[in-house]
């Protein structure tokens, strides 16, 4: 019995846990296209608006939402990007470091 008990304790404090982080996660603020870091990165909030003549490397189709950077779901609108200090990134934007997720 008080194995059961400690059992339901400890798993209800781990899914709390679990809700807090990923939490803090979805609080992470929206990275600014005027912060260095993404000017650096050539970062545009919609690939459809990328200027092909600055960024030679983007190719139609390629967007955050299917880099292996990107750490949400590819149905996720924003998502945290380790590239750019863990900010969120739109799902549809592109940057310089794109890798097409495995």
């Amino acid at each position: 019995m008080q194995s059961r008990r400690n059992f339901l304790i400890k798993s209800v404090g781990v899914v709390s846990a679990l809700a807090v982080a990923r939490g803090a996660l979805a609080a992470a603020p929206k990275v600014d296209a005027k912060d260095p870091t993404a000017v650096a990165l050539g970062y545009v909030a919609d690939a459809a608006k990328v200027d092909k003549a600055k960024q030679p490397k983007y190719v139609a189709g390629q967007a955050c939402s299917n880099c292996q950077f990107y750490q949400g779901k590819a149905s996720d609108a924003f998502a945290p990007c380790p590239m750019l200090a863990g900010k969120q990134v739109a799902g549809k934007g592109w940057c310089n470091v794109y890798v097409k997720k495995a």
